[in-house]
C-alpha cells in the first residue's frame, strides 16, 4: 500500500507574499483535514502527515483540478480569500486534496510543479 499524502494548489498568477502564501495554504490544507474520513486522518498523522504544495497557473486551473478531485472522491477544499489585505474578496487562492493514497492523488497531480 502507498503512503498517504495532501496536495495543495497554489495559483502562481497572483504573486502572494510569503506571509500570505502560507497562510492560505494552511487554510486549504486544515478545511479538507476537517472534511476527511477519520481513519485516514489517524494513518496520515502516523505517517507523518505529508503535504506537497504545487502551482497552478491561474483560478481557471486551479478549479479545474479541484472539480476533478472532488469528481474522484477525494475530501477537498477551495479557499476564497475574504479580501482585507492582499487581493480582493472573493479571490480564490488555494486548493486542497486529501489526506489520501498517493498513487491516487498523483494520477491527477503528478505533472504539476512544486511552487
Amino acid at each position: 500500500m502507498s503512503e498517504l499524502k495532501q496536495v495543495i494548489l497554489a495559483r502562481d498568477d497572483l504573486k502572494l507574499p510569503k506571509g500570505k502564501l502560507a497562510a492560505q495554504v494552511a487554510h486549504a490544507s486544515v478545511e479538507a483535514v476537517l472534511k476527511s474520513d477519520k481513519s485516514k486522518i489517524n494513518e496520515w498523522h502516523g505517517c507523518g502527515q505529508k503535504k506537497v504544495v504545487l502551482k497552478v497557473s491561474d483560478e481557471k486551473e486551479l478549479i479545474k483540478f479541484f472539480q476533478k478531485a472532488k469528481d474522484m472522491g477525494f475530501a477537498v477544499s477551495l479557499i476564497t480569500d475574504a479580501g482585507r489585505t492582499v487581493v480582493a474578496p472573493g479571490t480564490k487562492t488555494c486548493a486542497a486534496i486529501g489526506p489520501d493514497d498517493e498513487e491516487k492523488i498523483d494520477l491527477l497531480t503528478g505533472n504539476l510543479k512544486m511552487m
